[in-house]
């Protein structure tokens, strides 16, 4: 087998509102998790060029069954913020703060900071 669990399809749908198909497990040696790429929790969105949107879950399994030595997969990274929901990349909606929404502010405490720092310095 390629060394990974799905979940998801039109009639066991693994999130309201959303038949897609992910990635639930991937087996420690087996080819995913020697591969590298594919990570648990990521949306399946084609294999081998084959779209799986509207699938049953049977119907990907068989799918990924006959995929063949080499396997071509779509994949749709889910990310994981520190706080809020989970997002997917590409899905249009924000999953947290732009890494320049804290670094900017940070550096600018820290400039800040070491001026006084000098300035307290000068005056002794």
């Amino acid at each position: 087998g390629l060394g990974f669990n799905i979940v998801g399809g039109t009639d066991r749908p693994h999130n309201p509102n959303d038949s897609s198909i992910y990635v639930s497990w991937i087996k420690k040696d087996g080819a995913a998790y020697l591969d590298g790429q594919l990570q648990e929790g990521d949306k399946i969105l084609a294999i081998n060029g084959k779209d799986l949107k509207d699938l049953r879950h049977k119907d990907a399994v068989e799918l990924f069954r006959n995929a063949g030595y080499h396997v071509s997969l779509k994949i749709q990274r889910r990310l994981q913020p520190q706080n809020g929901p989970v997002g997917h990349q590409g899905d249009g909606e924000s999953g947290g703060l732009p890494l320049a929404a804290i670094l900017v502010p940070g550096l600018a405490l820290a400039a800040t900071a070491v001026w006084i720092l000098l300035r307290y310095r000068q005056w002794m």
